[in-house]
């Protein structure tokens, strides 16, 4: 590139997943991110719907790159439905500012259109990143109307950053050209939980003490929100039937959320003695957590990405997720790093654990695989997929 670009990208909140790759992208010395932010609540702390509690992340959110917060509001602000975040500072920030392009995620909150307005009427290109994907349940009609409408909304947008496959076949379904379309994958700091993943075995056994697990048994995880969509019950009814059959190992659950209560009864009813409810585990701990076990679930349905997987499989431990998770086609290999499930099938689960369990080479092998896929799927091909974006969308 022979020029600075300068992108700002607007955002709901600073978020643990979107700063480090800001950050990572503002060492290029042709490139130069703001992100605007309309609240400052993930560093105040305020209730996450999904978990159920208070959350403030524990991690540097803010440092690498520029940062504005739209104004004082900011400090009050708390994403929620579409109207929650307005911001009428964004259209001044946008107009008046230097920047070459925008950088819209999805179109969830009113603020997302209010830049499109204020980029456009500056003739100035946007970006769009989303994590929206056909297999997606939503009503029909509802799926009728919001397709329709972006449908004519696209036509305003210059570029299209694709997380990954299926998000590509949306924007496709939707009629946007192949030469619109940039690859931008959904990724984690992979340095940063790799490294943090690489513990001794005297290293990993203190972080099990440290959680009440045992030493020499293997550990399954289940690491997200205790929500209904995600099926945390169908993998505590597996590990039971698992159990009744003679396969000894411990489940982690380590979250919070609506089904909190529901699963504790349930591990009751079930007779279940080796499960351990970890609560919320901050950002920072999270690395050992992953690294302390030995096989990860996540049998959700209705998920846009599932960025937990990439996170996991940053530790070099086998994963077994359901088919409906947005990351399943770039990252879940079917018997290579792991396998596929269907969402609801308790039958499904249990024989893909019980595989796993039975072999501790298997185990071996697919978390290297999947160390070695996730490893491909960094902050670097972010950094192309932009560059290339940028070089075709902004007029020179």
């Amino acid at each position: 590139m022979s020029r600075v670009f300068r992108l700002a990208v607007v955002n709901s909140h600073p978020i643990q997943y979107f700063a480090p790759l800001y950050a990572f992208l503002n060492r290029d010395p042709a490139l130069e991110v703001t992100a605007l932010y309309c609240s400052d609540f993930s560093l105040r702390g305020s209730i996450d719907p999904g978990f159920k509690q208070e959350v403030t992340w524990d991690v540097d959110l803010l440092s690498g790159y520029r940062h504005v917060f739209l104004g004082e509001e900011a400090k009050q602000r708390v994403p929620g439905g579409f109207w929650s975040l307005v911001c009428p500072q964004a259209w001044s920030e946008i107009r008046s500012a230097n920047y070459d392009a925008v950088l819209l995620h999805g179109y969830s909150y009113a603020v997302n259109i209010l830049a499109l307005l204020a980029a456009k009427t500056r003739s100035l290109p946007v970006l769009m990143r989303s994590e929206t994907h056909l297999d997606l349940q939503r009503p029909k009609w509802k799926r009728w109307i919001r397709d329709s409408v972006l449908s004519i909304a696209y036509r305003f947008v210059d570029g299209f950053l694709a997380i990954g496959t299926a998000n590509r076949a949306y924007y496709r379904a939707l009629g946007v050209p192949d030469k619109k379309i940039f690859d931008v994958p959904y990724t984690v700091d992979n340095d940063r939980f790799i490294s943090a993943a690489a513990l001794t075995s005297e290293q990993r056994a203190e972080v099990r003490k440290r959680y009440g697990l045992p030493v020499d048994k293997t550990v399954v995880l289940y690491a997200s929100k205790f929500m209904r969509r995600k099926h945390p019950d169908d993998l505590l009814r597996a590990m039971a039937s698992l159990g009744d059959r003679g396969l000894a190992a411990t489940l982690f659950m380590v979250g919070t959320g609506e089904m909190e209560q529901e699963l504790r009864a349930l591990s009751t009813s079930l007779g279940m003695e080796n499960v351990v409810f970890g609560g919320f585990i901050n950002q920072s701990e999270l690395p050992n957590v992953f690294a302390a076990s030995d096989i990860f679930v996540l049998p959700a349905e209705n998920e846009p990405w599932g960025l937990i997987v990439n996170e996991v499989m940053c530790a070099g431990i086998p994963v077994v997720v359901a088919d409906e998770v947005g990351c399943v086609p770039d990252l879940v290999k079917d018997g290579v790093n792991g396998f596929h499930i269907k969402a609801g099938d308790i039958g499904s689960l249990a024989r893909a654990l019980e595989m796993l369990l039975a072999d501790e080479s298997l185990r071996r092998r697919m978390g290297a695989a999947g160390l070695t896929i996730v490893s491909g799927w960094s902050y670097e091909q972010c950094h192309q997929g932009i560059t290339e974006a940028l070089r075709q969308c902004v007029r020179t």
